[in-house]
Formats: C-alpha cells, sequence, structure tokens
C-alpha cells in the first residue's frame, strides 16, 4: 500500500506563506518608521518581475524578465511600506528608479548581517526554483559568509501525490 495523506482542506501552505510575508513586512516597516537600517543590517529581496503589482521601470523589466534581487543597504531612499507591496528608490548604474514590489512576489528575504534568511513561493507561481539571474547593480554590499546551520527558513509546499 502507498503511503498517502489525505488531502487537506485548510490551505496550509497558503497560511504559512502569508504569515513570512508578515516578516517581511514588518521588517521593512520598522526600517521606515525607524529611517534607516539599525547597525550592520541589510537585505536583499528577490522577487517575481513579471507578478501583477510590480512596477519597475521598462530597462529593468527587459533584463529581468522573470526574476530580480535588489538590496537595501546604503543607497535607497523613499521606503514605504503598505500592507501587501513596499515601495523603495534606488539607484541602478547611477540612474534613480521607483520600485513597487507586492510581497505576493517576493522568493527570498536575506539578511546577511545576522544569518536569517526566508525563502518561499510567489504566490500564484509555479515552484520551478530559483532562476539564475545578475548580481543587483543598485548597491555594493560586503558580502558576510554564511554558515552551515544559520537561521535559514526554508518553506517546500510540493505534495506527495
Amino acid at each position: 500500500m502507498a503511503d498517502e495523506s489525505p488531502e487537506s482542506l485548510i490551505p496550509y501552505d497558503e497560511i504559512v506563506q502569508e504569515a513570512l510575508r508578515d516578516v517581511v513586512g514588518r521588517v521593512l516597516s520598522s526600517v521606515e518608521k525607524g529611517g534607516s537600517l539599525p547597525g550592520g543590517h541589510h537585505f536583499y529581496i528577490t522577487f517575481r518581475t513579471r507578478m501583477p503589482g510590480v512596477e519597475i521601470p521598462k530597462h529593468l523589466a527587459q533584463r529581468f524578465p522573470d526574476e530580480m534581487t535588489i538590496v537595501i543597504q546604503h543607497r535607497y531612499w523613499d521606503l514605504h511600506v503598505a500592507p501587501d507591496f513596499f515601495t523603495v528608490g534606488l539607484s541602478f548604474g547611477g540612474v534613480p528608479a521607483m520600485l513597487r514590489v507586492p510581497f505576493a512576489a517576493v522568493t527570498d528575504f536575506v539578511d546577511p548581517a545576522v544569518d536569517f534568511s526566508l525563502k518561499f513561493q510567489a504566490n500564484g507561481a509555479e515552484n520551478d526554483g530559483h532562476e539564475e539571474h545578475d548580481e543587483p547593480e543598485n548597491d555594493a554590499p560586503t558580502a558576510v559568509p554564511v554558515e552551515d546551520g544559520s537561521n535559514v527558513v526554508s518553506v517546500d509546499f510540493t505534495r506527495k501525490k
């Protein structure tokens, strides 16, 4: 007999995804209210560029047609956090740009200063793994090595059938 788990009528995966996105929103809200990043904290945020509600300049959408990573560290401005999205100003190759990113589009959130990482599927996106993309251009933080056993939270919602 095959070990088959019963299909849940409760959308646990969606509930957990929303809770993880709330972490990202709360962290960014704290930075917004404080006016700057505390200590050595900085964030790598990867998001799906084709998700509904994402607003990025056309040249960035062409360069990163599926997914891109931004860094919030030294050179950012006008960070505003709403319940479902955040906006931030960043510079790409010396060209300033405003980005609007719904939390539903975020696939990775990393704070290398404290070895903290959240990884999850973008809402409505197939779990096809992370795509290769160029290094973020908007900032050049120093790399902090991540050790095994760090505070990484990985959520995998693939189901056995």
